[in-house]
Order: structure tokens, then sequence, then C-alpha cells
């Protein structure tokens, strides 16, 4: 992916202010799994959305074919990216974004109202997104929809899934890359990180820096309150400090 840099309006406006995107110029993702870390604020997010729809994907999520709106609230960034395709075009996509994967329950269940083909819920295992939690819809989306050769974005799918299930994750994750499956994933989680030899942008003040996974903050502050939490707590929480 390049930033067509001569194209921007001006680093000093949002989004192209961003640690992430100020500083960028081009990123190779890996041909399995890519992650994007960093501090909230830090532009991952922003730049995965400017990613996806790039790639021709809705705004708020689902696949190519998924057309829908609630709030256009997307960045222009995704019009100065230039994404560079390999020999080998993916046979399904899918973003999937955190925050928005309600309103992608409702479109899907409004299509479905309607005259057509098959139910679109059947690709998602047949059953209501909005009668399950927010952590089984998302685990319906993956071991359901998500069939293999496919390119995926996801934007801290983390964010419903206890631990149990972002290993569950982490497997299906796997299975889908030996299907052939390309990720792109912005996540917080020190679990879903852990994939093995998969790629970490960290964004740092000075742009995207390509890091390891042990170097990474998100590991490094779990261990060392797993290590010992009583002293962090008693640290974090001193009334005196």
């Amino acid at each position: 992916m390049t930033l067509l840099r001569d194209t921007v309006p001006g680093f000093d406006r949002y989004p192209f202010s961003l640690p992430a995107v100020k500083h960028l110029d081009q990123l190779a993702f890996h041909p399995a799994v890519t992650f994007i870390v960093g501090e909230n604020g830090s532009g991952k997010s922003t730049l995965l959305e400017a990613i996806a729809v790039a790639l021709g994907y809705n705004a708020e999520g689902g696949s190519r074919n998924l057309r829908f709106g609630t709030r256009d609230s997307h960045s222009p960034l995704h019009g100065h990216l230039r994404i560079s395709r390999g020999y080998r075009k993916p046979r399904d996509g899918y973003f999937l974004r955190a925050e928005s994967f309600f309103n992608v329950a409702t479109a899907l269940e409004r299509l479905d109202e309607g005259p057509g083909g098959p139910p679109l819920i059947d690709s998602y295992g047949g059953h209501s997104l909005h009668e399950q939690s927010h952590g089984e819809s998302f685990m319906a989306l993956l071991n359901h929809r998500f069939g293999g050769q496919g390119l995926y974005v996801l934007d801290e799918p983390e964010a419903a899934l206890s631990p149990q299930r972002q290993l569950a994750a982490l497997a299906r994750i796997h299975q889908l890359v030996k299907a052939g499956s390309q990720f792109i994933i912005a996540t917080h989680s020190p679990i879903l990180m852990a994939y093995p030899d998969a790629r970490i942008y960290a964004c740092l003040p000075d742009g995207l820096r390509r890091t390891d996974y042990e170097d990474t903050e998100h590991y490094q502050v779990t261990l060392e309150f797993l290590r010992d939490p009583r002293r962090m707590l008693d640290t974090l929480l001193d009334d005196e400090a």
C-alpha cells in the first residue's frame, strides 16, 4: 500500500495529521497476517477503515456487495491510497468493524425481509445476529461467513470476545490462513497478535514501525501485570502517590 503524498491536501489536517498517516509512505503486508497496533487515537482504526474502503468494502463493514449507510463518517483517506494486488485475486472478502457490526446485522435483516434469493443470514449460520451476544455474532461471522481464499480486514475483533473466545478466533484465523486467506487486523489484544510469524506494525509518534511481538507495549504491560498484579495495583491505586 502506498500513500499518494502528492495528492494530500495538507498534513496539518485530519486524518492526514495522525501519526499513522503523517509519516506514511509505503506499507508492506504479510501474505498471511498483518497486525496494526497502537494507542487510542494513534490512527490505526482510521487507517484500517481507509484500507477497507479503498479495497471496495462498505465503510461500516460487510462485503463488497453489502451497501448501506447509517452515518457517512469515514475519512477521505481512502482516496489517497494505492493498494497493489497480487497475482491471485481473492474469492472472498469482508470488513469487520467492531463498533458498527450492529449496523451490519440490522442491514442484513432488512435485506432478508425483501424478495430475492436465499436469506443472507444463512451465510452467517442461519441464526439472527441480533439474537446472539456480540461475541457470539462475531464468532458466527468467523465460523460461517468467512470461507477461505479471502482478504479479511478486521478492526478490533477482540472487542466483544472473552479471552477463551479470542483463542478460538485465533484458531479459526489459522484455519482460514491455511485455506489461502490473508488478514489485516487492528487490535489491542496480546492474544491475537501472538499469531506465529505475523507482521506487526506499531503506531508510534513518528509513524508506523515494524516491531516484534515481545516488544509491543500490549505484551509488555500485560506480562508485567500478570507477573505481579498486586504490586501494580498498589502503585496505581496508591492514594498518596
